[in-house]
């Protein structure tokens, strides 16, 4: 799967039973046309898995919440038992490579609680990983 979206928390670095790390994500993409009534577009949530290890774990864990990103990943249908018996299944994705399309930046032009909630983006030009 290829996946263009913005991260919906920072990555998370964890480690397995195995004391292998690894980081966790989830991925907001947004599809089809723009409410009329919002102005925006909806929104599929997407748990991804990362394995990378070195640099690219590193610049992977570091993207704030808000970042947007390129992700190509292997799909993987996962049907497991609930703990009250019940069969559930769920879509993994497994990363294969990402790259930062751009960061939310702290606007400069506000003050006070405002700047805080107020975004501009910042367009990354040969920075990512692949």
């Amino acid at each position: 799967m290829q996946l263009i979206g913005r991260l919906a928390a920072e990555p998370e670095l964890t480690a397995t039973a195995t004391g292998k790390e690894l980081v966790r994500y989830a991925l907001g993409v947004s599809t089809g046309p723009k409410s009329g009534e919002t102005g925006e577009r909806a929104t599929s949530w997407f748990r991804v898995v990362s394995f990378q290890e070195g640099p690219q774990r590193d610049l992977l864990v570091g993207l704030p919440k808000g970042a947007l990103i390129y992700v190509e990943a292997e799909a993987r249908m996962d049907t497991f038992e609930t703990d009250d018996g019940k069969k559930q299944s769920r879509l993994n994705l497994i990363q294969r490579t990402f790259e930062t399309l751009s960061r939310p930046q702290p606007r400069d032009d506000l003050t006070g609680a405002e700047s805080d909630r107020s975004v501009v983006e910042e367009p990354l030009s040969g920075l990512g990983a692949s």
